[in-house]
């Protein structure tokens, strides 16, 4: 007879022993993981550090340096050399945080030939990768503007910027561009930024210190110094008729385009845009800071450059014409076309007439007038005083908003 089990107190079988389990993976994997993050966040995190203690260098000595200018601005004496090479150095350390250099990228198609089957040439298009670099200053750290030249940006497909802290921001958005004053607006996606403040560029006299600081052939913060030369300097390039440029003999070469010409305070009264010949001679010309502040202004506005306008071709007056016509004054304008139904039109000027005041004020040259036009509100009725083969006359034109694609200057 076969032995029965015994049930146990509860009337039932012994509990199964638990089979062993193997042991779990999850923090092995976890640890991995970890490792693996630590191995890809470091450099990263190290590289923000560094950008991080560099801004705060920058920082620490721009605004060392801004109260050193304040300190040496007290004295009404004439400084010291040693005092004038304080300020220089605190000029530059404190515009320094606000320079940038943008690298562009362009696509330009050479024109080359090949023999097809026949032995004939046949034209072709191929695309040449272009680099470009130039410099630029910002003027907003909250919103990221930077102004710069637009010869520096022209047909970019691709932006760049460097900033003084050592960062390289690719999310660059062209905000606009003015053809006309060679001058554009860029936005910077970017944090902990430093902006340089405008200054005005119709207090400085010519003689005064200034300093043009940027990137000639890719040195970064390359700071130059000399004396304001002369003051609106027209008719130099032929691509704008809008020139009032400063003239500088501070050294200014290739990749200095775009990049602040500053006061001995360290405010912008210019932005560098040419030169005389591929490289520096001596000579180099800014656009000033009245005329930049308002073309910055109205692109970040609304995208685009408003300009009063005439619809008139100018010319000036040759000694003989002055002779011919009996001006006696020194200066007088010619207009030499008048295109249909334009505010000239309607205002009655005539091909012919000679400019001789505008709203009260005489004249000297084109260049002048076109400027003088250029800066009057759209709307704006002004009188011109205008000597025809009849005789004096004056004339009330309402000025109107020059037209992207006009061909004549006003």
């Amino acid at each position: 007879m076969s032995e029965v089990p015994p049930f146990s107190a509860m009337g039932a079988y012994p509990p199964p022993q638990p089979v062993p389990q193997p042991p779990s993976r999850l923090p092995i994997l976890l640890c991995l993981l970890a490792a693996l993050a630590f191995v890809v966040v470091l450099p990263y995190a190290a590289e923000q550090v560094q950008y991080a203690l560099k801004r705060g260098e920058l920082k620490a000595r721009a605004e060392a340096a801004a109260a050193e200018i304040a300190e040496l601005g007290k004295n009404a004496e004439l400084v010291k050399l040693s005092d004038t090479s304080r300020a220089f150095r605190s000029v530059a350390q404190l515009v320094e945080p606000s320079v940038v250099h943008i690298n562009t990228e362009s696509i330009k198609v050479v024109r080359q030939e090949m023999q097809d089957e026949w032995g004939l040439r046949v034209p072709y298009g191929r695309g040449q990768r272009m680099r470009g670099q130039g410099s630029g200053v910002i003027v907003d750290a909250k919103e990221g503007y930077v102004v710069t030249n637009f010869h520096v940006v022209q047909d970019a497909a691709a932006l760049e910027v460097k900033l003084a802290d050592g960062r390289t921001i690719s999310d660059v958005r062209l905000i606009g561009y003015d053809v006309l004053m060679d001058l554009a607006v860029l936005k910077l996606n970017a944090a902990n930024l430093m902006a340089a403040q405008w200054g005005d560029s119709d207090e400085l006299e010519v003689g005064d210190w200034v300093l043009a600081v940027g990137n000639p052939y890719g040195l970064d913060g390359s700071v130059t110094s000399g004396i304001l030369s002369a003051k609106e300097r027209r008719g130099l390039a032929a691509r704008s008729p809008y020139q009032d440029f400063l003239q500088t003999d501070a050294a200014v070469n290739p990749g200095n385009s775009g990049g602040p010409l500053v006061d001995v305070t360290g405010k912008v009264i210019g932005i560098n845009t040419a030169i005389i010949g591929e490289a520096f001679r001596g000579i180099s010309f800014a656009i000033p800071s009245k005329e930049a502040k308002k073309v910055y202004e109205q692109l970040i506005a609304g995208g685009r450059v408003v300009r009063g306008w005439l619809g008139v071709g100018l010319d000036n007056l040759t000694a003989e014409q002055m002779k011919e016509l009996g001006v006696e004054q020194t200066g007088g304008v010619l207009v030499k076309r008048v295109l249909p139904n334009s505010p000239a039109a309607l205002g009655g000027l005539r091909v012919g007439d000679v400019i001789l005041q505008w709203d009260g004020k005489p004249i000297a040259d084109a260049m002048e007038l076109t400027l003088q036009i250029a800066r009057t509100p759209v709307g704006t009725k002004v009188e011109a005083a205008i000597l025809r083969v009849s005789g004096p006359q004056k004339l009330t034109i309402t000025i109107g908003q020059r037209p992207e694609d006009s061909n004549v200057r006003q």
